[in-house]
This record gives C-alpha cells, structure tokens and sequence, in this order.
C-alpha cells in the first residue's frame, strides 16, 4: 500500500518479477531457521536449526552441521562475499571482516542508522570488487516494525532503506549489465500481535513490549533470475543453478 512512497522498491518492481512468498507449515516462522534453510537449501527437519539459542545457549555456526552455499561455492573457487545474516546471533558474515550492529539485533535509532549506514556502505564496496555471489542482509526493519508497528516511524524507516537501495542498485549501475542477477527476499512478513498464523513470539521482552508479530507472506523481488522461487530453499536453489557445480 505503500509502494509510491518508495520508488526505488517500486522501480524494481517494473523492471524485475515481484510477489509474495507464502511460508509453509513447517517453517514455524522463525527467522533463524527461516534464514538457515534459505542459504543450505534444506528444510528445518533437514537442518535441524530452529532458534537463536537453546538451553539458554547460542547457537554457533559451528553447531550446525550443514554446508551453506558459502562453504560449497568458496570451495569451488568462486568469489563470495556474504554480510550479517540473522540466522545465528550475532548474525553472520563470511570472507568479510564485518562487526554486526548491536550483536545483530539494532534496538534503538541510533543503532537503526549505523547498520543502515553500515551494510549499504560495505555492500557497494563489495560490488566494486565484483564478486561470483553477494548476500547482504538489512535486520534493522525486523526490529522496528516489531517494536513499532502500527506507527508512522515504519513507513519513515521504509524510505530511508529505499534510498539506499537506490545507492545500491541503482546508483552503482549493478542492473546495467543483463548478466547480473539480483534477489530481494525478507524472511517473513508482518503483523499486528495476535493476527500471526502461530504465536512465535513474547509479549514483551526486555526491549519492550511487540506489537508486530511474523505474518506467512514474505517479500520477493527478482531480476534477470529464472529459477522459479516458491520457498526459501529455493534461494540456494536458484544460486546453485547459476554458480553451482552440476550434478
């Protein structure tokens, strides 16, 4: 409903395929297993990550024993470059000396705008560099329309994250060459407290009270890529039909 306000996501839109993701069953629509099945192309049963911590323990890397398409693209000899994905806290990067924004987790405006600032800053460094794969991932939306929801701060939020999409895409003149292919992709959706399919989540935590929760529809916008994207899995699919080994 908002898409006027913000016309880099709606340029996309127009020179890309865009539409929602709806999110099956089985994701339990939480983000780190969402984000973990997403880049090892397996299923939460497959993979067998479902939460941030248990026990009262981190999750590490190291505790999840799949191969993500980092690890098997890196020992192809492809260029990869990945930068604070939330599926471990503090979220991950790879072959990128990258320090996450409040552990991952950006709680505050202050933090909202030095990740913002932060990942658009590396990820048009790293375009320069030109490499086989890129993932970048913005978490400072997730932390606000939780908190926010509901309150015009979302929509201005939304804007300022357009403009350095534009920076992004746009301005570096990525889209220019047909060859490059990009992927957009949230790992959930939004909604008020209460509307979610299943309740994943507190009431209120130590930040405050939610009164956004994750709703099943997740945001995909593709160009130049023809690999059909139906579920997160299908990310690491569509990847590994261009830059994978074949089978």
């Amino acid at each position: 409903p908002n898409l006027d306000s913000l016309p880099a996501f709606k340029r996309l839109t127009e020179v890309g395929q865009a539409r929602e993701i709806i999110l099956k069953e089985e994701e339990e629509l939480k983000s780190a297993s969402i984000w973990c099945g997403m880049f090892c192309g397996k299923t939460p049963a497959e993979h067998g990550h479902l939460d941030f911590a248990v026990n009262n323990n981190l999750v590490k890397r190291e505790n999840i024993k799949v191969d993500f398409i980092w690890d098997i693209l890196d020992r192809e000899g492809k260029k990869v470059r990945v930068i604070n994905v939330p599926f471990v806290a503090p979220s991950y990067s790879f072959n990128v000396d990258f320090r996450p924004v409040g552990f991952g987790l950006p709680i505050n405006e202050k933090e909202w705008r030095e990740e913002l600032e932060k990942v658009t800053e590396t990820t048009k460094e790293l375009l320069a560099e030109k490499s086989d794969l890129l993932i970048a991932v913005y978490t400072l939306l997730d932390r606000i329309q939780h908190f926010n929801w509901g309150e015009a701060l979302v929509l201005e939020w939304y804007r300022k994250l357009d403009r350095k999409l534009e920076e992004i895409i746009f301005g570096t003149g990525f889209l220019d060459d047909s060859q490059n292919k990009l992927i957009i992709i949230s790992d959930h959706g939004m909604c008020s407290r209460g509307e979610a399919r299943v309740q994943t989540l507190p009431e209120k935590t130590e930040w405050g009270v939610l009164k956004g929760d994750h709703h099943e529809n997740a945001v995909l916008i593709t160009v130049n890529v023809d690999y059909p994207i139906d579920s997160p899995q299908d990310v690491f699919r569509a990847v590994m039909k261009d830059l994978g080994r074949p089978e």
